[in-house]
């Protein structure tokens, strides 16, 4: 758990503008979101592919038809991640915690936060979760 002192000195590195504009962009991005995963769930409902998958006539088709489905429930599985995850931010920033390492409690550093805004861990402490949960060949298909 990440003490107050911590927590104060994590929020030493971001200014109240910072914060307020870190807060500004995580909620546009969010309301970015809602809108794509929206018009997406509006466009299935068109059932667009699986009229695609009626009209299919052999197995290479049906591939194709059904690689469509997937990659469609893919990205809005992506994309309610991501929304999970700005949601996370923003009650960071309520609470104060936000730019806090939740592993080591120091500092993110803004240039970490302006290029990945959700970010929970300092640089060091992702590389070494990474490690740890990756191993080391990485991600693979």
């Amino acid at each position: 758990m990440v003490k107050t002192s911590e927590v104060q000195q994590g929020r030493a590195m971001l200014s109240d503008r910072q914060l307020h504009e870190f807060k500004t962009l995580l909620k546009e991005r969010f309301s970015d979101l809602r809108e794509e995963i929206r018009q997406e769930l509006l466009r299935s409902d068109e059932q667009h592919y699986i009229d695609l998958a009626g009209q299919v006539h052999d197995l290479e088709e049906e591939s194709v038809a059904d690689l469509l489905v997937d990659l469609n429930l893919a990205i809005l599985d992506l994309h309610i991640e991501e929304i999970r995850e700005i949601d996370a931010s923003l009650i960071r920033i309520a609470k104060g915690s936000y730019g806090v390492c939740v592993d080591c409690s120091a500092a993110i550093v803004p240039e970490r936060l302006n290029a990945y805004p959700t970010a929970r861990r300092c640089t060091p402490c992702q590389s070494a979760y990474e490690h740890l949960h990756l191993g080391p060949e990485g991600h693979t298909l």
